[in-house]
């Protein structure tokens, strides 16, 4: 048993020690792969908008370079001779001017054509042959602008060439005569959409990460798709109007994603970096494997010490255990040595000095027993004197009736119906009709002594007739009333005694009419009820009252004590409440 018990003490230590370094593990664990994921997200933003960043320096570079090169191609005089001469002069300068354009576009990869329409008859000047052009009407989109008079960046459109089919979005703007300024012409600088869609796929985005370059109208010029989508719907449907020079949203569609975006510098396109989180996710399942690979490899260390500590603390209580269980129990108790000063020490100390206690107070009982022993001796021997005295009652009792002396029998009788019940072979419990009846023995004998003195009143709750309950303790209470009470009073007075029934509780009563007791004097009287033994205490009048107080309490507990009122003049009302300790009948 004391070692299951000491097996159940180290459970629980372990128990105990693992659940409160587990909590703040798990949460410092938890805390940290929130943080992580935080971090991570964060992290993939920034790069995410510092690519976008650079493909935007690199497309505003392409931009300015190309408008750069519109301005150089507008201003050159070639080009102003070549469209302010006749179809005739043209057409002899035409070879030379497409071997202008062309070196032209030789050395900037990123251009697909340049290509130049004259206001006259003259044939377009291009560095490849271009069959058929999609070009939109850019002055539908502007009313309110003239056709071909204001520069302009067109959408994504196609063109037809001997090499076949291409995609392109182009840089439109008019050509003024020098000398003149009247329109003489038209330039189209094209933009080849696969060399930016290439520089879109290269650019490193968040693993499956994507880039859309749109123009002002939100419609896509080039993406890192393929193939290319027409419309931002198609890529990101619902997605609410971007605002700001650059932002990160959360975009909640079929597939969860953050879209940064920031315009670009000297235009009005817009360049998007569209990142699925499922690109979090896996990274952050990463760092959730990885802090609970941490978090389980702190857990198996700190089990493993938390394993050796708690042996190394239970070990002392095992051997005091080990030690208790070899001692024999008729034998005298021995003393543990101490090894240590904690608590465990401490521990042992204190069984030592209760061994030695244990030892005293073993001899105090052996004393005790033997003192028992010689005084029911001396109670047996004692026997004799009862039985002579009923037998002698018994005679009196049988003569007075002789001589027709019936209140003299009838007293004989009583006293000694009292003294049997009194002297009951040392029994303590009795029923309370025993106990109803022993008092009225006591108070038919004390009626003849004081004759016209007193009445005595009973009243007793039928259910309470089987109860059992402690013997002896109405009748002192019914002394007590009538020699302090009733016959230190000129006329004559009355004791009533109630028995009731309280729920689970027996109220027992004593009440008399007699003279009372003072204020001061009744305080001292309840003082003295529970006051130790010593010169001076308790007062003689009060050993009767004491002596029932001491034996209800002892038997019942605290709270069945002796409960007294009483009012100068008026009477004296005693009360005393214990447990219903046997069915009493319905």
């Amino acid at each position: 048993m004391k070692h299951w018990l000491l097996r159940s003490l180290k459970r629980k230590i372990t128990f105990l020690l693992l659940i409160s370094v587990l909590v703040p593990l798990i949460s410092l664990g938890l805390f940290s792969y929130l943080t992580a994921s935080k971090l991570t997200e964060e992290k993939a933003k920034q790069s995410g908008m510092s690519t976008l960043g650079q493909i935007g320096t690199n497309l505003a570079f392409i931009v300015k370079d190309i408008e750069n090169m519109s301005l150089f191609l507008i201003g050159n005089k070639d080009v102003q001779l070549y469209l302010n001469s006749s179809v005739f002069e043209a057409q002899r300068q035409q070879t030379r001017m497409i071997e202008f354009v062309s070196n032209l576009v030789y050395s900037k990869p990123y251009i697909s054509d340049i290509t130049i329409y004259p206001s006259s008859q003259a044939n377009p000047i291009a560095n490849l042959t271009i069959f058929r052009t999609e070009l939109p009407d850019l002055s539908a989109n502007h009313p309110n602008e003239p056709k071909w008079t204001a520069p302009w960046w067109s959408p994504r459109y196609n063109i037809h060439t001997a090499a076949g089919r291409k995609q392109v979005f182009s840089f439109l703007r008019p050509i003024r005569s020098t000398s003149t300024f009247k329109t003489i012409g038209r330039l189209v600088i094209s933009l080849d959409e696969a060399v930016v869609a290439q520089m879109l796929r290269n650019s490193g985005i968040e693993g499956e990460g994507q880039i859309v370059l749109l123009d002002a109208d939100n419609r896509i010029l080039s993406s890192s798709y393929d193939p290319q989508p027409v419309k931002l719907d198609d890529v990101l449907p619902g997605l609410k109007p971007l605002a700001g020079e650059s932002r990160a949203i959360s975009y909640r569609g079929e597939t969860d994603k953050t879209v940064l975006y920031m315009k670009l510098d000297g235009t009005n396109w817009k360049l998007l970096g569209i990142i699925p989180s499922a690109e979090y996710r896996s990274q952050n399942r990463y760092v959730l494997a990885l802090t609970a690979i941490a978090v389980g490899v702190a857990l198996l260390i700190i089990a493993l010490l938390v394993m050796f500590f708690v042996q190394r603390l239970t070990h002392p209580l095992r051997m005091l255990s080990e030690f208790l269980k070899n001692t024999d129990p008729e034998m005298p108790m021995r003393t543990y040595p101490v090894e240590s000063m904690d608590e465990v020490g401490q521990l042992v100390r204190s069984y030592n000095r209760l061994s030695g206690r244990i030892e005293r107070l073993t001899e105090q009982v052996k004393q005790t027993e033997a003192e028992r022993v010689r005084v029911d001796m001396m109670a047996l021997q004692a026997q004799i004197n009862p039985h002579f005295l009923y037998n002698t009652l018994s005679s009196i009792h049988w003569m007075v009736l002789m001589n027709q002396d019936h209140k003299t029998a009838e007293m004989v009788g009583s006293l000694s119906d009292f003294l049997r019940f009194s002297l009951n072979k040392g029994e303590q419990y009795c029923t309370v009709d025993q106990e109803i009846a022993h008092v009225r023995h006591y108070a038919g004998i004390q009626a003849i002594r004081y004759p016209d003195k007193f009445d005595m009143l009973f009243t007793v709750d039928p259910e309470l007739r089987s109860a059992r309950m402690l013997k002896l303790l109405l009748q002192p209470l019914i002394e007590n009333a009538l020699v302090h009470g009733i016959q230190k009073k000129a006329d004559r007075g009355t004791i009533s005694v109630n028995a009731s029934m309280q729920g689970a509780l027996m109220v027992f009563t004593v009440e008399d009419t007699g003279v009372g007791i003072e204020p001061l004097k009744l305080q001292q009287l309840i003082r003295s009820l529970n006051a130790p033994e010593g010169p001076g205490q308790p007062p003689r009048e009060s050993y009767g009252l004491r002596n029932v107080h001491q034996r209800l309490m002892l038997h019942y507990g605290a709270d069945a004590g002796l409960r007294i009122d009483s009012e100068k003049g008026v009477g004296t009302r005693i009360q005393f409440i214990v447990p219903v300790t046997e069915d009493v009948e319905r």
